[in-house]
């Protein structure tokens, strides 16, 4: 058995459309999901049991234990397997960017190979997000993340990723959302020539969450003023936040943007290819 590694890439919710909530508490949706080239990495070497160490720029807080999400997968795929996995955080933690679930993906893609075990079928127990993350590819993605359909007409989209370094609570943003009734996306996504004309027609989408989480953590609102300043086509929130997207014409305007951004200490900034 030899090492081996995975990538978990960011996960960001172009649109985010909240559409009901059904009566066990879970939230319908219909949302727009693609893929960053920034993300966590994993890697798995030969061990006499099964452990977790967490490692880089954004490990501080994130636990080693059973509360971690790589754990769970692996003992949900394996409850006897071994191995020492080693995380590499480079997303921050609670940011609407989808880290814990593509860990919990990325550690299920490589046990799987590591252990030669098959991948399971019910990747939602880990988490309603795991399933969409397991491909790591556009996808449109409804009903509570469990009705899944690949986008073949998206464009690679030029893009910064902002967090201002504060945690928001899904189910806090939830709660302060008044409407949970809104109308889907429409029923077809169209294929598009390049960056513009995809943000031209995301422009007529939304993300219902960013309001809500606004108010609980307004400085979200000065990381879409700053990423607007910046000449960004399209600039949104992902998730229930605070992680938030600009989406450029050019990786040479992103890489641009990025490099003024990052000038403010307090934020995560990354620039970066959404497919």
């Amino acid at each position: 058995m030899k090492t081996d590694a995975e990538f978990a890439p960011a996960k960001i919710n172009l649109t985010l459309h909240v559409t009901g909530q059904r009566a066990d508490g879970y939230h319908e949706l219909d949302s727009l999901v693609a893929f960053a080239d920034v993300g966590d990495h994993l890697r798995a070497d030969p061990s006499d049991g099964l452990g977790l160490t967490v490692e880089g720029p954004c490990c501080e807080g994130v636990p080693t234990d059973d509360r971690n999400l790589v754990i769970k997968a692996a003992r949900h795929l394996n409850p006897n397997g071994r191995a020492h996995l080693t995380l590499t955080k480079m997303l921050p933690a609670a940011a609407g960017i989808g880290g814990g679930s593509a860990d919990a993906a990325a550690a299920l893609r490589l046990l799987s190979r590591f252990w030669a075990c098959p991948l399971p079928q019910n990747t939602a127990i880990l988490g309603a997000d795991v399933p969409v993350c397991m491909t790591a590819k556009a996808q449109r993605m409804q009903g509570i993340g469990d009705v899944l359909n690949p986008v073949s007409g998206l464009p690679p989209l030029p893009a910064v990723l902002v967090n201002p370094g504060v945690a928001v609570s899904t189910p806090k943003v939830f709660m302060a959302l008044q409407s949970k009734n809104n109308l889907p996306m429409p029923d077809r996504i169209p294929t598009f020539s390049d960056a513009p004309s995809a943000c031209d027609w995301l422009e007529n989408c939304r993300n219902d969450l960013e309001a809500p989480a606004i108010s609980h953590q307004p400085v979200i609102q000065d990381v879409l003023d700053a990423l607007s300043a910046t000449g960004a086509r399209l600039v949104r929130m992902s998730g229930s936040g605070a992680t938030c997207f600009g989406i450029f014409a050019t990786q040479t305007a992103a890489d641009c943007a990025a490099s003024d951004l990052s000038l403010n200490p307090n934020w995560w900034v990354q620039s970066t290819l959404l497919g």
